[in-house]
């Protein structure tokens, strides 16, 4: 299994989408406080479309909580700021793929803690910003599961 990190995330709707994909993924979601919203928020809900009990989510107070509890094989910061792209590493089980809040990205401070071969990027047309977070992270666990071979999938 694969963990997704989402740092600070802010927006219900996209925490949703990203709980339903690790459910139909096998994929271990952690939400780094402090949350943009409540646990039992009504979008957060419907855009999870109550995959909630299907998918595996904790909350962590810090990401080093986070690091100290679950201690991934190695991890990766997906950013737009990183030069290596998400196809050009090797994946393995037990690692962490670490995105930020929608509006401001990782900080420094977690990009900076990190090997630049471990900061990560989707290519994007020059002049872009980003792509929506829940969409950036099934790019992203999409192509580690394939590189997996898709294990645990059910058929």
């Amino acid at each position: 299994m694969l963990h997704i990190v989402l740092y600070e995330p802010e927006i219900p709707p996209n925490t949703g989408n990203i709980i339903r994909l690790c459910a139909n993924t096998g994929f271990q979601l952690h939400l780094i406080e402090p949350l943009g919203f409540a646990m039992d928020d009504k979008k957060l809900r419907r855009a999870g479309l109550d995959y909630g009990e299907w998918a595996q989510v904790k909350v962590h107070p810090s990401l080093a909580k986070f690091f100290e509890h679950v201690k991934p094989v190695t991890s990766y910061a997906c950013s737009t700021k990183g030069t290596k792209r998400y196809t050009e590493v090797q994946y393995q089980q037990g690692a962490a793929l670490i995105f930020g809040p929608e509006t401001r990205g990782l900080p420094a401070t977690v990009i900076d803690s990190l090997p630049a071969d471990q900061i990560l990027r989707l290519p994007m047309k020059s002049h872009s910003r980003s792509l929506n977070l829940s969409n950036s992270v099934a790019i992203f666990v999409f192509e580690a599961w394939r590189q997996l071979d898709f294990s645990g999938q059910g058929q």
